[in-house]
């Protein structure tokens, strides 16, 4: 199958570095991490279209995960409308539409940040410290199963990282982290950002807005980077925070969700 949403091209060249495997049936992509199995997508399946039926997507998910707690499955394809997947959300499923952001260069944010050191990560407790920062910004889970999946998030994005020559960035306060992301080289000079993450008490405060560009110019001038890459919810206020400091939505993909249990 010939993934052509910017998106999951560039979700997939992760996984890979991550050790996530990835088989290719022709007609649809599954992608495994045994080693995060509550990472929706790190175990899911992308279809090559939007023209399989619900009951068609779900069995094959089912299918692959037997006893996953959840159902993910993305459909590619740059040019399916909301009307094309209108039938997976006629069947119960939670349909989102995400957006692909790039451009080729970042500029300085309107409101720059004045109150934290910007500096990648460096040591074992950045990494324990991003696991603090997620819990704090996901509080809509169930806390320890949310610390079990954040902590082997962190350990599989570092290894990302390490391996692609890629680094985690983060806003640091009297040496407390409390906004973080990560940009990861990959194929075709492409560099895609993760995790874009600041502590609820610190937003609005130019934080994220000062990082992004941060970490873009470390990318563009260091990573060999020519193409950054944003995957975001376009209705979310970080999108604007994104297209702010140059970048501009380029791609919709749709993500087709549910929880089982």
């Amino acid at each position: 199958m010939h993934v052509t949403s910017l998106a999951f091209r560039t979700d997939l060249a992760l996984l890979r570095l991550g050790g996530s495997e990835i088989e290719d049936r022709g007609d649809h992509v599954v992608v495994r991490t045994p080693t995060n199995p509550t990472y929706w997508w790190g175990n899911c399946v992308i279809l090559d279209s939007a023209d399989w039926s619900p009951a068609e997507a779900i069995a094959r998910f089912e299918a692959e995960f037997p006893e996953a707690d959840h159902l993910a499955i993305g459909i590619d394809g740059q040019h399916t409308t909301a009307g094309d997947v209108a039938p997976f959300a006629e069947a119960g499923l939670t349909v989102e539409r995400i957006v692909a952001l790039s451009t080729g260069s970042v500029n300085p944010p309107p409101h720059p940040q004045s109150i934290a050191t910007l500096r990648r990560f460096e040591t074992d407790d950045d990494w324990l410290q991003r696991v603090e920062l997620t819990c704090a910004v996901n509080t809509d889970h169930e806390p320890e199963a949310h610390r079990r999946f954040a902590t082997a998030k962190a350990a599989g994005d570092r290894v990302i990282a390490e391996r692609a020559g890629g680094s985690w960035f983060g806003a640091f306060i009297d040496g407390r982290l409390v906004s973080e992301l990560g940009v990861i080289p990959i194929e075709g000079g492409l560099a895609r950002y993760q995790s874009v993450e600041t502590h609820p008490e610190f937003r609005g405060r130019g934080l994220a807005g000062s990082l992004v560009h941060y970490a873009g110019t470390v990318a563009l001038t260091e990573f060999g980077a020519s193409t950054l890459v944003m995957v975001a919810d376009p209705t979310y206020v970080a999108c604007r925070v994104y297209q702010s400091v140059g970048f501009a939505i380029t791609e919709s993909a749709w993500e087709v969700t549910r929880s089982i249990r």
